[in-house]
This record gives structure tokens, sequence and C-alpha cells, in this order.
């Protein structure tokens, strides 16, 4: 073999060396992140709707790289029969993660897990029991309207990020933690407020009480509107107003999202006065939102406190 043919073999060896030693490395690197969350280091949160958006925020709070978008307008409410838009679509297709109350709530997720394949999906709702209506045994997906299922629910947003974004996990620990803690603060503050009046009877405007009652021992007599924007026909109104005369109950409760209009009828006609609880389904997306879910609530046990009085 001449020099030159001996050259070339070298020159040839060399450059299969120089492209293992690169495969190798780029295999590497990807595995590692495959196993750190992100290729790129950052994470796209998508909520579905806001008490999901609240959640994310004192979850992922800090956390480097992390960017929290709501998906629906922070006005929306519950997402009874929403459509996703072609604007969501998109939103979706640059998320990592979806947050997602689950129960039923987003009828839409079978259409998101089609179409994004990728995109993991975090069910806060995850393991809670679920309360069934009486009309169709339907569940009720209002969970986090109760504190105590707001906990566990923070505790199935800190399981999923920490799966998508393992280098974060700690992080992610120690902000449901401290979420947790002043949800529970939350909680022993209703409780000492609330529970004197244990067995109390409500009229609410609609499905999103039943785990509020179920947790501070309160009845629920009776719903205006099965569902928002559904006007009760008149013989529901009828037997409405019979039923409040007949309990004596003095104050039906409305939500600041929908029309009291049904209400002020039935109040017109029996006298009882007019009072809100809110199921904390808008308001601002901000980063000052973090404590929106506590503020509210503390509202609407003022509330009722007034109507018990």
């Amino acid at each position: 073999m001449n020099i030159n043919m001996k050259k070339m073999l070298f020159n040839i060896m060399s450059l299969l060396i120089v492209l293992v030693i690169a495969l190798t490395a780029g295999c590497g690197q990807e595995k590692k992140s495959s196993e750190n969350g992100p290729a790129d280091g950052k994470l796209k949160i998508i909520t579905s709707f806001y008490p999901m958006y609240i959640t994310a925020l004192n979850v992922a709070d800090g956390v480097d790289g992390v960017e929290i978008v709501n998906m629906t307008k922070p006005q929306t409410g519950c997402l009874h029969d929403y459509q996703l838009t072609t604007e969501d679509m998109k939103l979706l297709a640059t998320g990592n993660v979806m947050i997602v109350n689950g129960g039923g709530m987003e009828s839409f997720l079978d259409k998101v897990t089609k179409s994004q394949s990728k995109l993991k999906i975090i069910d806060a709702s995850e393991g809670i029991p679920m309360l069934k209506d009486d009309e169709h045994g339907e569940e009720n997906p209002h969970v986090w309207v109760s504190v105590a299922n707001a906990i566990l629910q923070v505790d199935n947003v800190v399981k999923g990020l920490s799966e998508a974004d393992p280098a974060h996990k700690e992080r992610y620990e120690a902000n449901g933690k401290v979420y947790k803690e002043k949800l529970q603060k939350l909680q022993a503050d209703m409780h000492q407020r609330l529970d004197k009046y244990q067995g109390r009877q409500i009229i609410t405007f609609h499905e999103a009480f039943p785990y509020f009652a179920q947790e501070f021992n309160l009845k629920l007599a009776g719903i205006i509107e099965r569902e928002p924007g559904s006007e009760p026909t008149p013989e529901e109104l009828e037997e409405t107003i019979k039923l409040i005369q007949s309990l004596g109950i003095k104050v039906i409760f409305t939500e600041p999202q929908y029309s009291s209009k049904a209400a002020q009828t039935i109040a017109n006609a029996t006298g009882a006065q007019i009072s809100t609880l809110d199921p904390v389904v808008t308001g601002d997306a901000t980063p000052d939102a973090k404590d929106a879910y506590i503020k509210v609530m503390e509202q609407n046990a003022q509330a009722l406190e007034a109507a018990f009085q």
C-alpha cells in the first residue's frame, strides 16, 4: 500500500471517528433533555380557565423559564358548552403542558388530546370524589369551590408539573406547600366563621356550590338555574317561590358572572334579599391573581355570615 493510499485511509478513519463522537454526544444530549424537562429549558403552561390559572401561578411561582397562559378570557366563567376557537388551537400547539379542572368541565378535552398528542394534560381533579346531580346523575365538576378540594388540586398540579419539568421539582413542591398552607389557614378561618350555621338552607344561582355546601355542612334547598343562561320556566320559578316561602329562607344567592333577573323575580315575590356567592371563575389574568381565590372565598364567608344573622 503506497503512502497516498495510507493517507486516504487515515483521513477516512478520522472522519468516521469524528462522526461517531458527534452522534454519540447528540444522542446523550437528547436523552438528558428528555430526563430534565423541555429541551430548551422553557415550559409553557396553558390553563383551561381562571381557577386553574390561579393554581398554576402559585405552584410555578418564580420558576425559571416558565410561562403561564390562560386559554380562555379571564371573564369567561365556567366552561359550560365552551367551543374551542382557532386561536385556542394555535395556542395549544405552542404549549408543553395544559392544566385542566377535569371532571367533565372541559367538554372539549377529547379534541385537544387528539390534535395535540405531545401536550401533557394535568387533570387537577384526579382522585377527587365527584358529586352527582339528582336529576340526571351527572358528575358535578365544580370541585374547586370547596377549599378542601382546592388543596387536593394543588397536589395534582405539583405532581404533574414535577413530571413535566423534573429539573424544578423541588421548587414546585416548595411552592405547593406554601400555597396549601395559605389554603389551610383560609379553610380553618372559614370553618370558625361558618360552623355555627351548620344545617342552614340556601338557594343558589346554579350548580356551582354543592362541594362548598358539603364542606361547610350547609343544605342546598334549591337552584335557580341548572345551567347559567337557561332561564327557568314559569313553573320552575313558581316551585322555587313556594319552596322559599315554606322554608322561610330570607336570602337567595346569585353569582356576579351572570344576570340576576330570575333571582330578582323570585325576590320580588317572596321578599327575600339577594346576596352574592362567587365561584371564583372570573378575574384578572395577571400575576397579582395569586391570592384571588383566597380573597373571593373570604368574601363568600362574609356574605353567608351576613345572610344568616
